[in-house]
């Protein structure tokens, strides 16, 4: 029987950081891939059908990437960094042991996640989301102004 694998994708701007281990956590296979879905794709296309779970990290650009494995059968859970108990015992942080950390939260079913938002309402979500900010930076500058 094969073991089930997980994945984790430390994500950024202009590439991503995939890191996949088995569930005895052996470290199997990282690489560093531009942002380019068919690159992503790609990686984990081998190890697809052994994939319990594939963790994107929730950075302002996580869209194309969730949507996209998600249209392609991918099982991808949205890691939420707010949440992380980031980096103890790490010695040496860099985004091949980020995505392998990823990975292992994973594996120990303690990683923290987000909600998936539907593409439909997430202009919604963003456009509250942009209120609420606005909202707190007129109750700053008022409170400002009122102490002058």
């Amino acid at each position: 029987m094969t073991k089930a694998v997980m994945a984790g994708i430390d994500l950024h701007s202009n590439n991503v950081m995939i890191g996949i281990v088995d569930e005895d956590g052996r470290r199997l296979k990282h690489q560093k891939l531009d942002c380019r879905l068919e690159d992503v794709e790609g990686f984990l296309r081998p190890f697809k059908r052994r994939l319990r779970s594939v963790a994107v990290e929730s950075t302002y650009n996580w869209y194309w990437l969730v949507d996209g494995l998600r249209a392609r059968s991918y099982p991808v859970v949205l890691a939420n960094p707010a949440k992380i108990d980031q980096y103890s015992g790490i010695k040496h942080a860099d985004d091949q042991n980020d995505a392998y950390f990823l990975a292992e939260l994973q594996r120990l079913n303690i990683l923290p996640t987000g909600h998936i938002y539907d593409p439909e309402l997430r202009p919604v979500r963003d456009l509250l989301r942009r209120r609420l900010s606005l909202v707190h930076q007129r109750t700053a500058l008022l409170l400002s102004f009122k102490s002058l």
